[in-house]
């Protein structure tokens, strides 16, 4: 076990902040450094939390031999490149969802975090929410009984929003809808079939080349009878936000709520009620329980949007961070560590090129294996 506290580096600081205090509370963990090119905001950020090892360049801040592990809260077409960038340098990495854009990329990741020895997790939010964890103690005490079927939803409107989100794929940012739909049963996706339905303006489809406004996949899990299924839209399609997953259990069905202000549904038979989910900060040493429920500035203007929808995306934050540096200091896989990452964003970008050709079954490649096989050649 590692003796020190784990030196960490934020690289990113919009959402990114909202990890400063819990590291900083943390009780393994030093809240080292931190990155933005925004020399104001740098500032800004580390004058209010008192960090004082500040950087404007990612490149320098890994060359830096005190940073020990690089939390990544970049834009999304920087994550596969500082994520290997990173590991390359012999820090281990935590970067946000998703974890690439491309299979290469995916397959680049692995293969530098398997040369380094270093330890890689992509942070997936829903997998550490309140609500995932209810459903996954109710489904391992017995109470769902078999799994017979999930669905996962991730609705949100990315007007205005940087403009690298314009006309983004909705399967590129898939990983909250399926994510859960994987970790539950704890299988891999193992093909999928994807249509792309409606149409976004012209405009945003230009940016990338895709014209949908929602994309809906069927998952086969890999060794199991399961199918699930994913929906996904960013744009120009009426909803209010939403990270959801229904569970349909031979016991017990958990169904989300259709309003924010609402609360889930367990079903018993065809009996159903409301039910309040319990928190789960219990499960965290006790220096950062409170950051299942607030934000880090506790004043309503200064919250980051992202934790604003979805109450702080579940309480999920800390857990997340939790997860990364006890991994680092027990040296072992953090969940989901980089197999179980790829395939989970894998199963997003082969869902949009399926529904680009109408639907055809595409399937992912199983990295774990295809992985172990290269090491043993």
């Amino acid at each position: 076990m590692m003796s020190k506290k784990v030196n960490v580096a934020i690289v990113g600081l919009g959402f990114g902040a909202e990890f400063i205090p819990i590291y900083q509370n943390h009780p393994h963990a030093n809240m080292y450094a931190i990155c933005q090119r925004s020399e104001d905001r740098l500032n800004q950020i580390g004058d209010h939390f008192g960090v004082e090892k500040r950087y404007t360049s990612f490149e320098e801040l890994i060359q830096d031999p005190e940073v020990d592990a690089v939390h990544i809260n970049t834009p999304i077409p920087l994550h596969a490149s500082q994520s290997i960038a990173a590991l390359e340098a012999g820090k281990h990495v935590a970067c946000t969802v998703p974890m690439a854009t491309s299979i290469d990329d995916i397959w680049a990741i692995i293969r530098a975090k398997e040369r380094s020895g270093k330890h890689y997790m992509m942070m997936e939010t829903v997998v550490y929410s309140r609500e995932f964890l209810y459903v996954k103690e109710l489904y391992e005490t017995g109470q769902l009984g078999r799994i017979q079927f999930m669905r996962g939803a991730h609705h949100q409107e990315m007007a205005g929003w940087p403009d690298y989100w314009k006309g983004l794929p909705p399967m590129h940012y898939g990983t909250h809808a399926i994510s859960p739909l994987l970790a539950l049963p704890n299988k891999e996706a193992e093909y999928v079939s994807c249509f792309g339905s409606g149409r976004i303006s012209d405009d945003l489809a230009m940016n990338y080349g895709s014209p949908f406004a929602v994309e809906t996949a069927h998952i086969k899990l890999r060794d199991s009878d399961l199918v699930v299924e994913a929906t996904r839209s960013l744009f120009e399609t009426a909803r209010e936000y939403v990270e959801s997953f229904d569970v349909y259990g031979s016991k017990m069905s958990f169904e989300w709520q259709q309003l924010e202000r609402e609360s889930p549904v367990i079903f018993r038979g065809e009996d159903g009620k409301r039910i309040e989910v319990p928190d789960y900060a219990h499960l965290l040493p006790e220096g950062i329980r409170r950051f299942t429920t607030e934000g880090v500035y506790d004043a309503d203007e200064n919250a980051h949007l992202s934790f604003i929808q979805g109450s702080g995306h579940g309480g999920s934050h800390p857990h997340m961070a939790h997860e990364f540096i006890m991994a680092i200091v027990e040296d072992r896989d953090p969940y989901p560590n980089v197999y179980t990452s790829a395939n989970w964003t894998a199963a997003g970008l082969c869902a949009h090129q399926s529904a680009m050709l109408n639907g055809v079954i595409i399937p992912l490649p199983d990295f774990r294996r295809l992985s172990a096989s290269q090491r043993a050649s």
